[in-house]
């Protein structure tokens, strides 16, 4: 079952949807620079990670309590960071936090919005139309579950 800050997280991040970097390719401009002072970054940097904290970070103060995530700004930092407890290897559901590594320090996240089999349907931020990992934009992907080395739930 969803917890209630999982839940408000992903209402968060799917009010975000169509939100860009200005100038497209940038990593920055508004509201991308609120997603990465969340995590501490002042600077245009990744911030797919930064997207998912900053929508948790929301939630947790909507509803009164600490934020549990790591607050990173890197994926597989992120990953690393959380307790065993948080670690999902399968049986993912909505609001879980999904974690690809791309090799050589490199990661992707999102928030899981529903399941269809062995696709989930996310909501994601640095993404775009094609799916990459440095697009420019929030929005709806659908990604394999095989492409997750976990995720992670709160």
């Amino acid at each position: 079952m969803i917890s209630d800050i999982a839940k408000k997280a992903l209402e968060a991040a799917i009010t975000q949807i169509g939100q860009e970097e200005k100038p497209r390719g940038s990593n920055w401009g508004k509201p991308v620079s609120d997603y990465l002072a969340s995590v501490g970054i002042n600077f245009p940097a990744s911030w797919c990670a930064a997207f998912v904290f900053w929508s948790f970070n929301r939630s947790a103060g909507n509803l009164g309590v600490n934020n549990p995530l790591p607050r990173s700004g890197g994926v597989l930092t992120m990953w690393h960071m959380a307790t065993p407890i948080h670690k999902m290897y399968r049986d993912y559901q909505a609001g879980d936090i999904f974690i690809q590594d791309h090799g050589q320090g490199l990661g992707h996240t999102g928030i899981i919005e529903s399941l269809d089999g062995d696709i989930a349907h996310t909501i994601e931020g640095n993404t775009n139309d094609t799916g990459g990992r440095e697009g420019y934009e929030v929005c709806r992907r659908q990604r394999k579950l095989s492409s997750f080395i976990g995720c992670l739930r709160y």
